[in-house]
């Protein structure tokens, strides 16, 4: 199967974003830093590109020379292991950035984020409807998701 590599536009932030990601994950990583030369389409010696890994999976950040925006129609889900990771990643990642609803964040580099607890899906498709109702009305009032208010909306009786 190919490789499927997500890749950055930045107008100049290339290598402060990948290192600023790869001080967030673990077993992350900034493998290239690739800088023009005399003949490049950016002043000679400024950052062309950088290659990193997040996690194991490779990212790929370049340096346009224009801003292009960011949306929310493209975001990277970071699926969390408890209450304490939803914490961390949830801090560091909105640092200098926004905090939006149900989840989700914009860093401060205009890219979006979904920081979830593995448990969102058992907790949003629960097999009773009206747990499920329950669970997904909490949500919709959260901005960094809360295991425990989601437990006890699906407890709640």
């Amino acid at each position: 199967m190919p490789q499927i590599t997500p890749n950055f536009l930045f107008e100049s932030s290339a290598e402060e974003a990948a290192l600023f990601y790869t001080r967030i994950f673990p077993n992350s990583r900034v493998n290239r830093v690739s800088r023009s030369d005399d003949g490049g389409p950016l002043s000679p010696g400024s950052v062309m590109a950088a290659d990193f890994v997040l996690d194991g999976q490779d990212f790929t950040a370049i340096n346009a020379g224009r801003k292009f925006a960011f949306s929310e129609s493209v975001s990277f889900r970071v699926v969390c292991h408890g209450q304490k990771e939803v914490d961390h990643y949830w801090a560091a990642l909105s640092e200098g950035g926004s905090e939006g609803r149900c989840g989700w964040l914009t860093d401060r580099f205009g890219v979006s984020w979904q920081v979830t607890p593995v448990e969102m899906g058992s907790f949003l498709g629960h097999p009773d409807p009206d747990k499920a109702r329950r669970a997904t009305s909490a949500m919709m009032q959260m901005s960094k998701m809360d295991l425990s208010a989601l437990q006890a909306a699906i407890d709640d009786e």
